[in-house]
């Protein structure tokens, strides 16, 4: 009996960190948009480029991966992307990378208090890029939209670039807002 009990809950255990690891995958991917009440987006046809004063961005070569599939996912939609002063949108955007300690612990024993285990920390870092969306007319911000992810960048270019689409295809999935 007492075996049968110990066996249930090492199930339990196992079925438990099995859900908690999927749940961690799932928020490891976090997309988050927000509109300015009232706009009316059908007038937005044309956007431009901004730099927002003291927002972080990354690299050079980055910079361009990221404006390049931003550019790609506003074609996509019917917008044109300008250099003159009088686009209808402004587009501007920064990241920040924060790290965390991660906590990985297992142990076997023998039932309530006895037994070895070990616990092992990692840093992981997390990537959030904001991307903002501003009406240059009325010189309000009308549209916001955030994508923080686990990084894991690849040693392959390709990779990351196909990442960093995906990424940028969930951000703009549902601009402009109905």
């Amino acid at each position: 009996m007492r075996n049968d009990i110990r066996k249930s809950i090492a199930k339990l255990g196992v079925a438990l960190g099995m859900g908690v690891a999927a749940c961690a995958v799932l928020l490891a991917q976090d997309v988050t948009t927000n509109s300015m009440p009232g706009t009316n987006f059908s007038k937005y046809h044309t956007y431009k480029w901004v730099n927002i004063e003291g927002g972080a961005h990354p690299n050079q070569i980055v910079d361009q991966e990221i404006k390049q599939s931003i550019d790609a996912q506003m074609a996509s939609k019917g917008f044109t992307k300008t250099d003159a002063e009088n686009a209808d949108l402004y587009l501007a955007y920064q990241v920040a990378v924060n790290q965390e300690k991660q906590w990985n612990a297992f142990g076997m024993g023998r039932g309530f208090g006895g037994g070895m285990g070990q616990a092992t920390s990692s840093t992981i870092s997390n990537g959030t890029l904001v991307l903002d969306m501003y009406d240059p007319a009325s010189k309000q911000l009308v549209w916001q939209g955030r994508a923080t992810k686990t990084l894991d960048p690849s040693s392959n270019q390709e990779k990351n670039e196909k990442n960093l689409n995906k990424a940028m295809a969930k951000l703009l999935k549902k601009f402009p807002p109905a």
